[in-house]
């Protein structure tokens, strides 16, 4: 399998892995977040698979696929040991997890790789997957706000939020 192949396998992996928890999560707010990051990672796959032979990338130099290739293979619903089903919390923090997965996995291609065409796809991803975090982390923001947050004038000057 080379690294493309394997990067249209992940994207896929986590574009399911998004639509199952949408389909989870059909009547709360989850399911729109997670059907927009389902099409964002269906627009990477796609991108992936347009420029596939002209990223003709080999698996025998890099070590980091052994490393990434467990982390999306088997994502299964999002559990959590103490309740049946997960908070909204619990969700976000596992999809950032996997987000912070997939910048890390093609931003060892983007430091390895001297092709400009390369770089450029891979770069392109990164910066995907990064606005992916920062949503994925306000969101983990916003729902940990109204438990850890007191309001007081005592306390000086906050944050808006």
């Amino acid at each position: 399998m080379s690294i493309i192949e394997l990067a249209i396998s992940m994207e896929k992996d986590l574009e399911n892995f998004y639509l199952e928890q949408a389909e989870l999560n059909k009547h709360n707010n989850l399911n729109v977040v997670f059907t927009l990051l389902a099409k964002e990672e269906e627009n990477h796959r796609k991108i992936l698979e347009q420029n596939s032979e002209k990223l003709s990338l080999s698996l025998e130099d890099s070590d980091i696929l052994k490393e990434v290739k467990p982390l999306f293979k088997d994502l299964q619903n999002i559990r959590s040991e103490i309740k049946d089903i997960p908070s909204q919390l619990d969700v976000y923090r596992v999809a950032l997890e996997k987000e912070e997965e997939s910048v890390k996995f093609y931003k060892g291609f983007l430091n390895d790789n001297p092709n400009q065409q390369h770089k450029t796809v891979f770069n392109y991803l990164v910066k995907q997957e990064e606005k992916h975090c920062v949503i994925l982390e306000e969101l983990i923001k916003l729902v940990t706000r109204p438990e850890e947050w007191v309001e007081s004038a005592e306390f000086g000057d906050r944050e808006d939020y």
